[in-house]
């Protein structure tokens, strides 16, 4: 199965509060190396030294310090176009966070309002 499509299994399979995942990759391969870490630039994937792995990509639902789902599924689309087989792993998934944002001065109706957005 493609990588995307694993990718999109699996945020399709996880409950709308996730906030981030932590996903591994590990290429067949490893002769491939540099062209695959060409690709994976644009979802920000960070190389592991001295470990099975080969890279570590965050991703974000909402918001966050991550690549976000279009990014890191349009990452791993390059990844299959070039006929590239690697092997994804789902690693840890975050969920129930909430964005912290400053408030100070905003009137209680704009907080209510941020708080029931963030919710959905």
């Amino acid at each position: 199965m493609p990588l995307a499509d694993t990718f999109q299994q699996i945020v399709d399979s996880l409950p709308d509060d996730w906030t981030d995942l932590e996903l591994d990759l590990r290429i067949e391969d490893e002769s491939r190396y540099i062209e695959a870490a060409t690709y994976l630039v644009t979802c920000n994937a960070q190389p592991y030294s001295r470990h099975d792995w080969h890279w570590r990509i965050l991703c974000a639902h909402r918001f966050g310090n991550a690549a976000a789902v279009p990014a890191v599924r349009a990452a791993l689309r390059l990844l299959d176009q070039a006929g590239i087989v690697a092997e994804l792993a789902l690693r840890e998934v975050r969920s129930g966070r909430v964005e912290v944002t400053q408030m100070w001065g905003r009137p209680e109706s704009v907080r209510r309002e941020f708080r029931e957005l963030r919710a959905q």
